[in-house]
């Protein structure tokens, strides 16, 4: 790899520690790290038909129920009233990953109801409220969980997809339990057996069904079940196996390519679709964020029409859209190097002219991921915007002349705290080879004088940054107890391990070098963590460089065990570890095994490690993490039934208030005199003697 710079050992580090100790100094923030797991976060805007309302889903955690509540709104888009709530949304359906799915709403064409799917009472049906706010009722009411709908374009007739019952499903746990669980490829080793995992709101048994490590239920590969309901006479038919289904997505791929298409979007009106897809081809060894948009005609013919404009071009765009009535689609550029920012503009397809609509400093879409789209109408958007350091809201935009205007600020107390605790600025600076890279820092504007500790997360900044990815690390807490915190944008993910790895490592150090050099932060108090590639460069980061006081972690990195593990998958998992890591079995490459796996350079790895690892992956990182517990360099906390991302609202207030004390302990010398926290002091006491730390870092003070 190349040179970097080890002069800062950790011995070192930790005495800057000693100068940073606070003593007796209370600490009672207006960010505490709870008040980023119950930010409300909305899903989706849909327009009504006639343009004049919107309906959208707000979400938010309860974490004295340790669930989440959703509520289902319809508003002016004038903006002259509040919104009405309308109908329950359940709890927020997830992905196997942890991820809540994007809540979409379907109008009646007469504008009088919203359909969507809604998990209430261990079930999922499809919904209809009546937007007068009257009520809502179960339309499906199926033994079955609805997997997609559609409504006919007279709103007369429902089709709907399911798999197996509930009772099926359960009948067939019930029986793998008394007969034992055979292995097989489908089987996720690892984890829990019998009902390890919440699978549609309930513990439930899990199978590989998809791509990669993606999971479903027991009997989850089942095909789907067409029925139709004539939602005037309540009748029902089942339809044929050869019966049109609604548009589906595009399709998945193998594990070890990436798909070509990245975004379709079908208008209802000529039978057109719009297509992005990626311009290097899906060769993991020229990876690019830059895409090519084009218009496939209604026929099914491949003679496309590309946007040629410089605006279309060499740019990342995200999502894309048919604006109603017209020769126009409206399409999302979501830039790295501006810190994820995104800009919607507008295609003339008959002209080629591109027009911008909005630009924002940070999403400006349907919800928190980049490819969600805004509600759309022949003149107006209906979209979340969020900021790194501002809450998502509601905001209407008009197409022609990009005004905006909020509709609905559901966390506005929570963006006034944030205001006044902490600044935010886009970091822009490059490594020793000329690469550039950008980043959200956070301060806080209050007391902590001369230069402050830092704090790393690596992976994607984008939206409100609570905690990066996987909302794990409370990013505006820590900042304002003193810890400035970075969270750096990563490129996009090259083929070669090594590079991609070795690359975070240069940013990361000529990040701590810019702040240093502007005295910002010391560079002898630095922490860092992340999840799933954020994991491994954290990690990473620990073991080839002395640049880190402190690292947290929640993922794992590849080992021989999460090889053995999973080998039962076959060549869908082997196939992409070779592509992702370059890796066949450990005889077959031991030399890359040695240079990637924590499990070959546990001694290298210095910084003392807090693991707050999911019941379903922390096995895999067992023959490291074990370790580096038996040498007091490690903590291990495992959260049950909790997947790639942990999402339990008790679990994640749990997990970022650890963070929180972990980065406060060893980079300010900080214990929080809770007497429920006494054993977690006791064993990072003994670890601080362990790596050799001076007595004196025994200071305390109190947080509250």
């Amino acid at each position: 790899m190349n040179a970097v710079k080890k002069g800062r050992a950790f011995a070192m580090a930790m005495a800057g520690v000693v100068l940073a100790a606070v003593v007796g100094v209370s600490h009672a923030g207006k960010i505490p790290p709870r008040r980023l797991v119950e930010v409300v976060d909305l899903s989706t805007p849909d327009i009504s038909p006639d343009g004049r309302l919107v309906a959208y889903r707000a979400e938010r955690a309860s974490v004295e129920r340790n669930t989440y509540g959703s509520v289902w709104y319809v508003q002016e888009m004038d903006g002259n009233a509040p919104p009405r709530r309308v109908g329950d949304g359940g709890v927020p359906i997830r992905d196997s990953a942890g991820g809540s799915f994007p809540a979409t709403a379907v109008w009646s064409p007469d504008g009088r109801f919203i359909y969507y799917r809604a998990l209430l009472d261990g079930r999922v049906d499809v919904w209809r409220a009546a937007v007068d706010g009257s009520g809502s009722e179960a339309v499906t009411f199926d033994p079955a969980d609805v997997r997609e709908f559609s409504l006919a374009d007279d709103g007369r007739t429902l089709k709907y997809s399911t798999g197996a019952t509930r009772d099926e499903v359960a009948r067939a746990e019930r029986s793998e339990y008394d007969r034992g669980i055979h292995i097989d490829e489908t089987v996720p080793v690892g984890a829990g057996l019998f009902r390890s995992s919440f699978v549609g709101g309930r513990p439930a048994t899990q199978r590989y069904i998809g791509v990669w490590f993606a999971r479903g239920p027991l009997l989850g590969s089942e095909p789907d079940r067409w029925r139709e309901i004539d939602l005037e006479t309540g009748a029902r038919r089942v339809l044929p196996q050869d019966d049109p289904e609604p548009e589906q997505k595009p399709g998945s791929v193998d594990s070890a390519a990436l798909p070509v298409t990245m975004f379709e979007a079908r208008d209802p009106e000529s039978g057109r679709t719009a297509v992005i897809t990626r311009t290097d081809g899906g060769d993991r060894a020229k990876r690019s964020s830059l895409s090519a948009l084009s218009i496939l005609p209604a026929d099914g013919g491949r003679d496309a029409v590309a946007c040629a404009a410089e605006a279309c071009t060499g740019k990342a765009i995200s999502s894309v859209q048919w604006r109603p009535g017209g020769n126009e689609v409206l399409f999302t550029v979501t830039d790295r190097m501006a810190g994820e920012s995104q800009a919607i503009l507008r295609w003339n397809i008959a002209t080629g002219e591109v027009r911008p609509v909005v630009a924002a400093r940070g999403f400006i879409n349907g919800g928190r991921e980049r490819s969600s789209v805004c509600g759309i109408s022949a003149s107006a958007l209906a979209c979340v915007a969020a900021e790194a350091d501002s809450p998502p809201r509601l905001e209407r935009v008009d197409i022609a002349t990009g005004q905006r205007r909020v509709l609905f600020e559901p966390n506005a107390a929570l963006a006034r705290d944030l205001e006044a605790a902490i600044s935010s600025r886009l970091l822009k600076w490059k490594d020793k080879d000329g690469k550039e890279f950008t980043g959200q820092l956070f301060t806080g504007r209050a007391g902590h004088e001369g230069k402050r500790p830092l704090f790393i997360n690596y992976y994607h900044c984008t939206g409100f940054l609570r905690g990066g990815v996987g909302d794990e690390w409370p990013l505006a807490s820590l900042a304002e107890a003193g810890i400035s915190t970075l969270c750096i944008n990563a490129p996009p993910l090259v083929a070669d391990p090594v590079v991609r790895f070795d690359g975070a490592l240069d940013a990361v150090e000529a990040a701590i070098e810019l702040l240093a050099a502007e005295d910002a932060v010391d560079p002898k108090r630095v922490g860092m963590g992340g999840l799933s590639f954020g994991s491994e460069v954290a990690l990473w980061t620990a073991m080839r460089s002395d640049l880190l006081s402190a690292v947290s972690v929640t993922s794992p990195s590849v080992t021989p065990f999460y090889y053995l593990m999973n080998s039962a998958k076959g060549d869908m998992f082997t196939s992409g570890l070779r592509a992702i890591w370059g890796l066949g079995t450990p005889e077959e490459t031991p030399a890359q095994w040695k240079r990637l796996s924590p499990t070959y350079n546990v001694d290298t790895i210095r910084a003392p490690a807090l693991f707050q690892m999911p019941e379903e992956e922390y096995m895999y990182a067992l023959d490291y993490i074990m370790p580096l517990m038996r040498g007091q360099r490690a903590d291990l906390y495992v959260f049950p039934n909790e997947p790639h991302r942990k999402f339990q609202p008790r679990h994640m207030v749990a997990a970022y208030g650890r963070n929180f004390d972990w980065f406060r302990f060893w980079l300010q010398g900080v214990e929080d005199d809770d007497r429920e926290k006494a054993a977690q002091y006791a064993r990072w006491r003994e670890m601080r003697s362990a790596v050799g730390a001076p007595e004196s870092h025994q200071a305390v003070a109190r947080h509250d």
